[in-house]
């Protein structure tokens, strides 16, 4: 099957399946939908809607989060991943839409990239959601689909794969393809588990395909090998956990969730 009749044949089933395709953040503006997604990186938006309506509470606007200080932030994040780090990110980003952008969430994704925590895919969420601009984050869930699909081939970074689902998807439709993948990798095309008896794309998808004709080679272990790392994307963790992927964000480290050493000492204070 071409490439093209293949991303038709899918949209048309989302089309169908799924008409409406909503984020499952809770924010009531730009600057609330910005902190729900640097709290989402390696996070559940499970966990991060139980944090955030009495942290929006008490700082609603990017003034009022800007008087807070990392600890008094802290409080109210401390359930989610890397909260150090998180509390640091937004206490800066606070600040700096304050003193740069009186206040203002920038509708500009290179300005957006500018604030503390906001690497590519956060810049593109905001892009995508609020502002309804044709953008396509690459998250886990999107990574591990489109790989499973076919939509990607030997995809190894989520920029690879946003360039890839951007040729190819009509303008118009990328903000709300984003979350059709998103879902369906949530609630059907699961990790460690695929619920293939649910999913109506089964008849073009190349990994069932693949499992039903006993291809072991091709199954999840292929995915794996071409990066989609169905559990927590340990492959982008591995190149820098910047979405990019590109050597000088690998250099930098993981901006929206801190550097590895931070990672280790966080984890082992959990502990």
């Amino acid at each position: 099957m071409r490439k093209s009749e293949l991303y038709r044949r899918v949209i048309e089933y989302f089309e169908q399946a799924m008409p409406v395709a909503e984020t499952e953040l809770h924010y009531g503006s730009p600057f609330q939908l910005l902190v729900a997604v640097v709290l989402s990186a390696q996070c559940t938006d499970k966990r991060v809607n139980m944090v955030t309506p009495a942290l929006f509470a008490a700082y609603p606007t990017a003034e009022a989060m800007a008087q807070a200080s990392e600890e008094d932030i802290f409080s109210y994040i401390h359930s989610v991943s890397y909260p150090n780090n998180k509390s640091h990110h937004l206490a800066g980003l606070s600040r700096m839409l304050v003193e740069e952008f009186g206040g203002e969430v920038p509708d500009d994704r290179d300005q957006l990239q500018r604030l503390p925590g906001v690497g590519r895919k956060t810049a593109n969420v905001v892009e995508a959601v609020y502002f309804d601009r044709p953008a396509m984050p690459v998250d886990t869930h999107v990574f591990r689909v489109a790989n499973r699909i076919g939509l990607t081939i030997n995809s190894k970074t989520p920029l690879q794969t946003e360039r890839e689902l951007v040729k190819y998807i009509p303008e118009q439709l990328l903000p709300k393809a984003h979350h059709w993948l998103i879902l369906h990798g949530r609630y059907v095309c699961q990790a460690r588990k695929p619920k293939c008896g649910e999913c109506g794309l089964t008849e073009v998808c190349c990994f069932f395909r693949r499992q039903e004709t006993g291809d072991k080679k091709t199954g999840d272990k292929e995915i794996r090998r071409i990066g989609g790392k169905e559990t927590e994307d340990k492959e982008i963790r591995r190149t820098g956990g910047k979405e990019t992927g590109d050597k000088e964000t690998r250099r930098m480290g993981d901006k929206e969730t801190g550097d590895k050493e931070t990672r280790r000492k966080e984890v082992k204070g959990a502990v």
